[in-house]
């Protein structure tokens, strides 16, 4: 057998080896579901008061769905108001956040897009820098309102700048709005720098965990606004699964195999602003989910996005509840900014994988 024939026959064999080594949906789904729910319970009876996951289980099964024995106040109300709305939130917001790279990587078709590049996250921390800084101390309901709304803002304001300069066309517009958006979240951050540089003391801790991310402010209100607009966003992306690997082809084969592609650019980009603004909005900056989160999946489900988007959305919400979790157990009674723990989980596991696989593909 010479060189050639050796090389040609091995490349099979090692995409046989591969797919043999991916988990399937079906089974990785339902496990990777089970391991969410654990840590949803784990991460609500943990923290300053602990209790139990069955402590948990029984007040969410009274209060909720109204059966059983009535628990201690104390115990409801550690788990029902001050517990329960940020961690729920939290999964969505890793979700919103995973989901929103694995589409952005592959639209750009670039392995370190994620929903920074196109200044989303960007104009969403400075709408909300500026509000802290910029306006007289806020009272009453608009400390809970204002500055979402003004992170809300800026992610409008983000997005509507970048399809206005990018004019995203069929055969270069990805590489035009992927550019745009870098030079929208650059001027973003300087105007965000410009602001931290510029606040007082009292409001400088604010501004740093927002850029940071928390989910100290959360309630039920703020789950309850966040919740249909995050499920509405990530449904809609799984359904664009096939869209998306026919955008990973490029964009000449995706027309030349039917895709509309201008129209499914602009809805992936509009779905991911939402997603990525409503996250930005309640929960603060919270980095790296988008970029590593993704490749995750691909090195264990394999590139198809009809299982890339769903594992994603599992994997982020995940690594936002133990990072929650973390950040508010390590150092009692003070809260480490959720953005450091995401830092911290997701470099290392992403550089193992990359090691042992070698390769990572869209």
């Amino acid at each position: 057998m010479t060189a050639a024939e050796d090389t040609a026959g091995s490349a099979p064999r090692r995409a046989a080896r591969e797919r043999t080594r991916r988990l399937p949906l079906a089974i990785g789904l339902p496990i990777g579901g089970a391991v969410l729910l654990v840590a949803i319970v784990v991460s609500i009876g943990t923290g300053p008061i602990q209790l139990s996951p069955s402590t948990v289980l029984g007040v969410v099964w009274h209060e909720i769905l109204g059966q059983g024995a009535a628990r201690p106040p104390l115990e409801t109300t550690v788990v029902m108001d001050l517990r329960m709305p940020r961690v729920l939130f939290g999964a969505l917001s890793g979700a919103a956040l995973a989901v929103s790279g694995a589409a952005l990587q592959s639209l750009f078709r670039n392995p370190l897009a994620d929903p920074g590049i196109i200044g989303v996250s960007g104009g969403a921390s400075t709408g909300a820098v500026a509000a802290i800084v910029l306006l007289p101390p806020l009272t009453g309901a608009a400390v809970a309102w204002v500055v979402p709304a003004a992170a809300f803002a800026g992610d409008i304001l983000a997005t509507t700048l970048i399809y206005a300069l990018a004019r995203p066309g069929m055969d270069s517009g990805t590489a035009r709005l992927l550019l745009v958006g870098i030079a929208i979240g650059s001027a973003f951050a300087a105007v965000t720098g410009f602001l931290t540089f510029a606040a007082d003391d009292d409001d400088l801790q604010t501004v740093v965990f927002w850029q940071m991310g928390s989910l100290g402010d959360l309630d039920w209100m703020k789950l309850a606004i966040g919740t249909p607009v995050i499920l509405v966003g990530v449904v809609v992306m799984i359904l664009l699964s096939r869209r998306l690997d026919l955008l990973t082809l490029g964009d000449r084969q995706a027309h030349h195999l039917g895709l509309d592609v201008s129209t499914t650019r602009k809805i992936v980009i509009g779905t991911t602003a939402l997603l990525t603004g409503t996250s930005v909005a309640f929960a603060g900056t919270i980095g790296f989910i988008g970029l590593v989160v993704p490749h995750i999946v691909r090195l264990i489900c394999g590139p198809a996005h009809r299982g890339v988007l769903p594992m994603s959305a599992v994997i982020g919400a995940l690594l936002i509840v133990v990072a929650d979790t973390l950040s508010r157990t390590v150092a009692p009674p003070a809260e480490v900014p959720i953005g450091l723990f995401t830092a911290i989980m997701g470099a290392p596991f992403f550089l193992m994988l990359v090691l042992r696989s070698r390769t990572v593909r869209l």
